[in-house]
């Protein structure tokens, strides 16, 4: 049957509905077709029923506009793209989510899924058939047009799978970054022989991950995982999405001022102890502030979803721009020094400068380490099981930094083994130097007592005597140590 062009009365139908519905009553609810897939509501925990809802007005506009732009073709002759047809043409329609152009009778059409939902794959394709008749297939149940949607979310059970174990794993990411990284604050903080400007940095560096990994956690089992409170769009969760991003900032500025503070150490200053750490305090601390305010008042006026926890939007290069630039500046820095120290150490071979390339090694090997996440981020593979992969090694970059930072900075540390090896030695020796005053003092009570019940003769100079022997004894083991390392 071939389309009529829209007459006076029904533009002015089309007017009074325009003006007396929203536009959801009209796009979303007024779609002819009712599909098995369309009764079900894919629900997931990022799922913003706002966003999702303008993308299917959006996409249901354009569609009525196309259509309306081509009423005049009939069923048989040209498409509206300009092939032609040998016999009859199923009507370019709107299924509810898709739209359809015009199709030849006997084929069938195919899309990609639409985005519209997290557990979509927009991979997978979406088929609407056009009967031989020329009309498109009815569902035989419901007798009404069908489009098949099930390969969309064919997955989705093994989806949400992958869903949870990377949720998982970011948590046990971060709770093993959280005990490490308090781990090595407390053997910075303990042992004051660690204390210099050098390791002050390392402090902060390592109490900004802390504070990531906690706000991280509260914000992955209170705010992403929680549907409800997404839904009430609370101002408290967006307060902890900026945090959240500030602290995210923190980290890596953080690590710039470990490359800037060996580079003025090696480089401009000559191997200069002392600097200024102000500066470094506000680079680390307060210079992440500047992009994450800018990215909340962009979030407000521009993309206001609910909590901020979308990441379909280029909002966040506010965000990612500044971190990648400092992980260049960082990586400029580290290979100046490299080619500063080997040059010194071809002229000179100086102790000093191989200990300041041990100090940089661990910087150098750090940074790539923290930044490859930025170099793989718009390389993510359009296969399922290879995005699943994708994934994987994604969270275990961004979620492990914390651990990642204390090994290599503190654990593998030289100065710290050194620092736990000599008091580990202090502890066996004066744990072994009690063992052995306990038995020489049962040994002493054996003898004394054997002497009493001969009636032997028990002297109170002696006594007095080996009390102080063994005040000389125990002071002696006291220096011993004190010293800091026992064996020189």
């Amino acid at each position: 049957m071939p389309r009529k062009k829209m007459d006076g009365f029904g533009w002015c139908w089309m007017v009074i509905c325009l003006l007396l519905c929203t536009p959801t009553d009209i796009f979303v609810v007024a779609s002819p077709e009712v599909n098995e897939t369309q009764e079900y509501v894919p629900v997931n925990v990022y799922h913003d029923t706002d966003v999702t809802r303008k993308k299917i007005v959006t996409a249901q506009f354009e569609c009525y506009q196309k259509i309306m732009k081509d009423n005049d073709h009939n069923k048989i002759g040209f498409f509206s793209d300009g092939f032609y047809a040998a016999g009859p043409v199923c009507n370019r329609t709107w299924d509810g989510w898709l739209c359809w152009d015009d199709t030849e009778a006997g084929f069938t059409s195919e899309q990609y899924c639409p985005d519209y939902f997290q557990d979509f794959d927009p991979s997978e394709l979406v088929t609407k058939i056009c009967s031989d008749n020329g009309h498109w297939f009815l569902h035989p149940e419901s007798n009404r047009t069908w489009t098949n949607y099930t390969r969309c979310n064919e997955h989705t059970n093994e989806g949400r799978m992958t869903a949870m174990n990377l949720f998982y794993l970011a948590l046990i990411g971060h709770g093993l970054s959280l005990t490490s990284l308090l781990i090595s604050l407390g053997i910075f903080f303990y042992f004051k022989s660690l204390s210099c400007q050098r390791i002050t940095l390392h402090k902060n560096l390592f109490f900004s991950f802390v504070l990531n990994s906690v706000i991280t956690i509260i914000w992955l089992t209170a705010v992403a995982n929680n549907q409800e409170l997404v839904q009430r769009n609370p101002t408290s969760c967006k307060v902890s999405q900026f945090i959240h991003l500030y602290l995210f900032g923190c980290n890596y500025f953080w690590m710039l001022c470990e490359g800037i503070y060996l580079h003025t150490l090696i480089v401009v200053a000559v191997f200069a102890e002392k600097q200024h750490l102000m500066w470094y305090y506000l680079l680390g601390w307060g210079f992440p502030l500047i992009p994450a305010s800018i990215h909340a008042i962009a979030r407000s006026y521009y993309y206001n979803d609910n909590c901020w926890i979308s990441s379909n939007t280029s909002l966040l290069y506010i965000i990612h721009g500044p971190i990648c630039a400092a992980l260049l500046v960082n990586l400029f820095f580290l290979l100046n020094i490299v080619r500063v120290l080997i040059t010194k150490l071809k002229v000179t071979h100086q102790a000093e400068s191989s200990l300041y390339m041990k100090a940089v090694r661990a910087t150098l090997i750090l940074v790539p380490l923290l930044g490859i996440q930025y170099v793989l981020l718009p390389y993510k593979p359009e296969g399922r099981v290879s995005s699943e992969i994708y994934d994987y090694i994604m969270h275990i970059l961004m979620h492990y930094q914390g651990l990642l930072v204390a090994t290599i900075f503190c654990f593998f540390n030289g100065e710290v083994q050194g620092v736990l090896r000599r008091h580990w030695n202090q502890y066996r020796i004066q744990f072994g130097s009690t063992f052995a005053h306990s038995d020489a003092m049962r040994s002493a009570s054996y003898t004394a007592s054997s002497i009493t019940e001969v009636q032997g003769c028990y002297s109170i100079d002696s006594h007095t005597e080996h009390l102080n022997g063994k005040g000389a004894c125990l002071e002696i083991e006291t220096s011993i140590l004190k010293s800091e390392n026992p064996f020189t």
